[in-house]
């Protein structure tokens, strides 16, 4: 139980590799939110891990909503009375095509999301990691964000705007005891996923060639996240980290 006594905040945790992570946390002995958009989503997946001895609480919070950052932030300290860990997992990607295909519209909300909400979550929570001595920022990107994934042009800039950002973190914060990481996954089973690995012709595709041939589970991907905001982690930041099957060797 390395994480007894952190408070966690994980946004997109309803579901996929969100859920995933925060239940990894609640296990480690965390006090975690679980974040997504909608109360009722959020409130029920909470409850799943209330309901086997863990303690959670669930938050609503649109990451591209930007009346909506400080009431997560606020709210868990209200409630839990600290921060120590955020993750920003939350992501959004409307477009499946060439970036010619990208209008301006899906442009901003794919930064908005992906980039902006964890830019400005990042920021409020800080106060309240200094108030603690320090704190774990992990940053889900995509292997996308190493390098451009066919047809998911624009998702993948903002993913390697995301690399580039967690490295600004951890290179402005770590005089405040603040470790800033990222984790790159590559074809993970989940429903955010599904248009790529149920196009059989597309996965055989994607596995060809790849080390490990198979699509990873969220619970490779959480059982990283877990290892990152943990002590044992302690001289780890800046980091990027892939979980890919040996997608990018």
């Amino acid at each position: 139980m390395q994480l007894t006594g952190k408070v966690a905040v994980v946004t997109g945790a309803s579901k996929g590799i969100g859920w995933a992570i925060g239940e990894a946390l609640a296990m480690a002995g965390a006090r975690v939110v679980l974040s997504s958009r909608k109360q009722e989503a959020v409130e029920e997946a909470a409850k799943r891990l209330r309901d086997r001895g863990l303690e959670a609480v669930g938050i609503a919070c649109n990451v591209g909503n930007p009346s909506e950052w400080q009431p997560l932030i606020e709210g868990t300290v209200a409630h839990y009375g600290a921060l120590d860990i955020l993750v920003n997992n939350a992501a959004t990607n409307p477009v499946f095509g060439g970036i010619e295909f990208t209008d301006g519209g899906a442009f901003d909300k794919i930064m908005a999301v992906n980039v902006k909400g964890p830019f400005e979550l990042s920021k409020l929570a800080l106060p309240h990691m200094r108030a603690r001595g320090g704190g774990s920022i992990v940053n889900i990107a995509s292997v996308g964000g190493i390098s451009p994934e066919p047809q998911l042009g624009i998702y993948s800039v903002s993913k390697a705007a995301l690399i580039s950002l967690t490295k600004t973190m951890a290179k402005e914060w770590g005089v405040d005891g603040i470790r800033a990481n990222v984790v790159c996954p590559g074809l993970i089973r989940t429903k955010f996923s599904e248009a790529l690995w149920a196009n059989e012709p597309l996965l055989r595709h994607v596995l060809q060639g790849q080390p490990i041939e198979r699509i990873g589970t969220p619970e490779e991907v959480a059982a990283l996240v877990r290892f990152l905001v943990s002590p044992e982690s302690s001289y780890c930041t800046g980091g990027v980290y892939t979980v890919d099957g040996g997608y990018t060797i």
